[in-house]
């Protein structure tokens, strides 16, 4: 922390408790959509896909609204305020299965649509304040290394709050005298859906497992009956988690008012602003020019890397909830036990608390035997390194069935093609990584390259990038369901491969307009 701004703790920590609410609601979107509605994992993919494209689409209006106004730190305020009010509607307890799956499912995506709206005024702005703090000569060297410790912070809220979301949903199951088990609420649509003309083995697998489900041994006579109960305990866990969110929201609000005059005022900085001469604005429109062309080469790219990252909280999920042997997970707190596919939603933020200290050293160190990487080189390595993690997951997928073979296969023969928990911390590992190369830094070469008047634009832009890539990601649950595992992740070889190689033939250009 030596030599960097006042503000960028307060910052860091007002977004810690954001993310920290955001990451419960991400580590059971997906599987919520799934088990509320009773909807495949297509279809809940498209709802996954708009939620996560409408966040970063309205980051774009968002810098609108804080650039014309001047006013970063209000717009900020109400960004916490309406994703509040956001979680609270889908928060709020209603009956499962839904009578009426038209209005339920639409005013759960009006729940998402007001915490996408709330999350638009907050994320960018923050981050244009934070690259704000180091327009300052004194702070100028250190803001690619204080956008990695601004990006460290935040995802200790992303770590914990997975545990909480799970440890909540099962505290209310072992209240009702349930176990978890993430493959019941499928099949229990399923049943009540087609009784006993449930496909392959569904019938009997949903028999098996309803008689385990019972904490104290009470046999299951009537299956009606025990889905219709399972699933309305189960979906109402998971209302109880979206509460906590709106928690740590309030509490990210009482931090970021606590430490406001912290933060730079942009208003006050344009109004003292010296006049130029006119040489010197057509000077600044040709480089301004420059700027652009620059910054949106790179959206360009990263939106292939978006496509495949965001993956974890969609197709990765599901693969973890259906192909990972989720039963040498269970951490028995007493009052409730955490283990489920959510679970796998921490490792990545643990990941970046820990390896990015790591990093940070290790550009440090080749700094000081004058070796510059410079960030568009570094982002194309990133581009690389996703590329990886993918064919990491890929061999391992060889020689699993497809989603519609495992529908017809018995109980026990899932269980002995189940693939250990640690392929997935691998596979988060080679992301994590790739993802240190590319978002921090991405955010700190926007903030540096971005025109100074259209910081909170940029910004903006480059989160509207994001969602494009966001907007394609119901093409891993497509994918998911019609193909061969290791040919769905093959997919995301190519994409992130070919942007690497794109990224890779504009380094040269891209470093002439930064220097």
């Amino acid at each position: 922390m030596k030599g960097q701004p006042k503000g960028l703790i307060a910052a860091a920590l007002a977004n810690m408790g954001e993310r920290f609410g955001f990451y419960i609601m991400m580590a059971i979107l997906t599987l919520f959509i799934s088990s509320k509605f009773g909807l495949d994992e297509a279809t809940a993919g498209y709802i996954y896909s708009g939620f996560y494209a409408s966040i970063y689409l309205l980051a774009l209006v968002g810098g609108i609204i804080a650039d014309k106004t001047k006013n970063y730190k209000a717009t900020i305020m109400w960004g916490l305020i309406v994703m509040s009010v956001g979680y609270l509607l889908i928060a709020i307890p209603t009956p499962t299965p839904v009578p009426n799956l038209g209005l339920y499912l639409t005013l759960t995506c009006l729940g998402l649509l007001v915490i996408a709206f709330g999350n638009g005024l907050f994320k960018g702005n923050l981050q244009a304040l934070v690259g704000q703090m180091y327009d300052n000569s004194e702070f100028s060297a250190k803001r690619e290394s204080g956008f990695q410790i601004f990006y460290m912070f935040i995802n200790i809220g992303g770590f914990f709050a997975p545990f909480v979301a799970i440890g909540v949903r099962n505290w209310w199951l072992k209240v009702n005298n349930f176990d978890y088990n993430a493959k019941l609420p499928a099949l229990c649509h399923e049943y009540l859906a087609k009784g006993e003309d449930m496909v392959g083995e569904g019938l009997s697998n949903l028999s098996s497992y309803a008689s385990a489900a019972h904490l104290d041994g009470t046999p299951v006579s009537d299956l009606g009956a025990f889905c219709n109960t399972y699933l309305d305990v189960f979906n109402r866990g998971f209302h109880y988690a979206f509460i906590a969110a709106i928690v740590m929201m309030l509490i990210s609000l009482v931090i970021y008012m606590a430490n406001r005059r912290q933060f730079p005022d942009p208003s006050k900085k344009s109004a003292s602003g010296a006049k130029v001469s006119a040489e010197e604005v057509k000077m600044s429109a040709q480089e301004i020019r420059q700027r652009i062309y620059a910054l949106f080469a790179v959206f360009g790219v990263v939106i292939f890397f978006w496509v495949s990252f965001h993956q974890n909280g969609y197709s990765l999920t599901y693969f973890a909830r259906d192909y990972v042997n989720l039963d040498v997970i269970n951490i028995d707190l007493g009052f409730t036990t955490i283990k489920g596919a959510e679970i796998f939603q921490s490792v990545n933020p643990f990941f970046v608390v820990f390896l990015t200290p790591i990093i940070m050293w290790f550009f440090g160190w080749l700094r000081k035997r004058n070796i510059e990487v410079s960030t568009p080189m570094k982002i194309a390595i990133g581009m690389g390194i996703a590329a990886a993690a993918y064919v990491f997951l890929m061999l391992f997928s060889l020689a699993l069935p497809t989603k519609t073979e495992l529908a017809g296969m018995r109980a026990d023969e899932v269980q002995s093609l189940l693939v250990t928990p640690w392929v997935m911390v691998g596979l988060y590992f080679i992301l994590t990584v790739a993802e240190l190369f590319i978002s921090p830094l991405g955010l700190a070469f926007v903030s540096k390259v971005a025109p100074p008047h259209m910081q909170g634009l940029m910004q903006g832009f480059w989160l509207a990038a994001t969602a494009v890539g966001n907007a394609l990601l119901f093409v891993g649950g497509w994918l998911y369901l019609h193909t061969p595992m290791w040919a769905t992740w093959a997919v995301f070889v190519a994409a992130c491969g070919l942007s690497m190689l794109v990224m890779l033939s504009m380094v040269r250009w891209l470093e002439r307009v930064t220097k």
